[in-house]
Parts: structure tokens; sequence; C-alpha cells
């Protein structure tokens, strides 16, 4: 029984998530995000979060709720392009920001759960990268009240590197499609992205799945992630609303633009990417 790691409700999964914690978080985009464990988050009204994330959500789902509401300190993101608020706060100086190339940061949150202090990679030389001088914080009037430092460099076979410190935090949030009661788990395709590595680098991580199944169900050549890395288990409904699969950005046509009208339009999804055979449909 001492193996069981399933806990039922989110809110309680979470408790525990003190002020000024860090957390990893996976997800891409939208793509994959622990969003029932977000909400969780926001129902706890937990403040001065630092997060590390390839993005923050946009401004109304994922991680974008929380910054919304004032509850994020300092984020350590790759890319956070689709948050008109996170802009906002961010070039105001309410929110701290350190720009990581995506690679970096993948491989920051891997070194840290696997016990690498640090690492050399060539992702960044001869930028501001290296060069330190980045925004990490700006005072209100938008001058630079706190930058990015240089980093230390060294030459190997003729090419120069930088030194990247690995990553753990206090907790880990992730998203996936199968986990059994011992906290292995199964990912569906691209929502495998981040969630890996975050749940690797937290000190206590904290995974909501899917479908729960009973240990043995996940034959052993198909975890993609051992259960030694996930302390807490939160099964979630599909008729969660807090654990909704939202799309970021759609980037199909509309129907009109296919050229025939379908008699039975089905689900938004299916009315938004059915073709005619000759465009590529079926």
């Amino acid at each position: 029984m001492g193996l069981d790691k399933v806990i039922d409700d989110a809110v309680e999964a979470v408790a525990d998530v003190a002020h000024g914690a860090s957390l990893a978080v996976g997800g891409f985009g939208l793509c994959g995000i622990p969003s029932a464990l977000i909400h969780a988050l926001l129902e706890r009204r937990t403040g001065g979060l630092r997060v590390v994330s390839n993005n923050c959500g946009v401004d109304d789902w994922g991680l974008g709720l929380l910054l919304r509401e004032g509850l994020i300190a300092r984020m350590t993101s790759s890319y956070v392009g689709e948050n008109k608020e996170f802009a906002r706060q961010y070039l105001g100086g309410e929110l701290e920001l350190e720009l990581v190339p995506q690679g970096t940061l993948a491989e920051r949150l891997r070194a840290g759960g696997a016990g690498i202090p640090a690492f050399y990679t060539p992702a960044g030389v001869g930028t501001q990268i290296a060069e330190g001088g980045i925004a990490w914080r700006h005072h209100p009037d938008g001058s630079v009240a706190a930058a990015a430092p240089p980093k230390e460099t060294r030459i190997f076979h003729e090419r120069e590197y930088l030194l990247e410190e690995g990553i753990t935090t206090d907790f880990a949030l992730v998203r996936a499609a199968v986990g059994d009661r011992h906290g292995n788990l199964v990912f569906h395709a691209s929502a495998r992205n981040f969630n890996p590595l975050a749940a690797m680098a937290g000190r206590i991580t904290v995974a909501e799945v899917e479908e729960l199944v009973e240990p043995g169900a996940i034959p052993p050549g198909e975890v993609q992630l051992p259960g030694v890395f996930v302390q807490r288990v939160v099964p979630v409904a599909a008729d969660d609303p807090a654990a909704e699969k939202r799309i970021e950005r759609r980037t199909v046509r509309p129907v009109a633009e296919t050229g025939r009208a379908m008699a039975h339009p089905g689900t938004e999804t299916e009315r938004r990417t059915l073709r005619p055979v000759g465009e590529g449909g079926r």
C-alpha cells in the first residue's frame, strides 16, 4: 500500500505548494499541460511562484490563468509570444523572466533530474545568451532592474561552448495519458514534449492522468517515465472542465473554403478539419 501514490483530489495534491515555491510545469503551448493541477493552484491562490516551463499558456488558459491573477513572480521559459498579459507584466516590472534556448531548457531540466549540476553546450555562443545583459526584470518605467550575467565559456576541440546549470525545482506538475498507482506514466504522442523532463526535475512530482490503471497493466517496455520520478498521481475525468484540451491556435481553413457543404458537419473539430477528397480529405 505504501507504493500507492494516488490522490483523488487535485487541490489536496498541491496543498503543500507554498508561497514562493519553484515549479517545473510540463506542456508545449497548450498541448499536454497539467490544466487540472494549474486550476487547483488557482483555487488555493498560491502566489509568488517561480515557474520553469517552455511557455506560459495563453491569456485565458494554462499557466496564463495564474499569471493573470498575479500568482507567478518569475518565469524561466523559451517562448512567451502568445500571451499579451505576460508581455505587459514583464515590461512593466511585475514579472521576472529568464529566456533560455528551447533545447537548452530541455537539457537543463533533464540534467537536473539526472543529478548533473551543469553541462556545456554550443547553443547561444556569440549571442546575448553568452554575453549577458538580457533584461530579467524591468523597473515600472521600463528601465532594466536586473539583467542576465555573462556565462562561463570553454573551448573543446577548437569550438566554444557555454556552461549551463541543471534545473531542479521544489515541485513538478505534469500530465500523462495513462498512469498506474505506482506512478509509471505513458504520454500521448506530442503531449510527451516537456512532461518527462519536468517530472524528472521536480523534488516532488504530481502527475494528472487521464486513465488510471493498476500496477502491471502498462508493459515495462512501454513505460515512458518510471514511477521513481513521480510522488503523486491524480486521476482526472474527461468531462472535467479543468482538464479540457484546448487548441492554442487553429490554422485550418473554415468549411466554407473547402468547396462543398457537409450534410452532417459533426463536431467543431470535424467541421474545421474535414476536406474534399481532391484536397487531401477522405
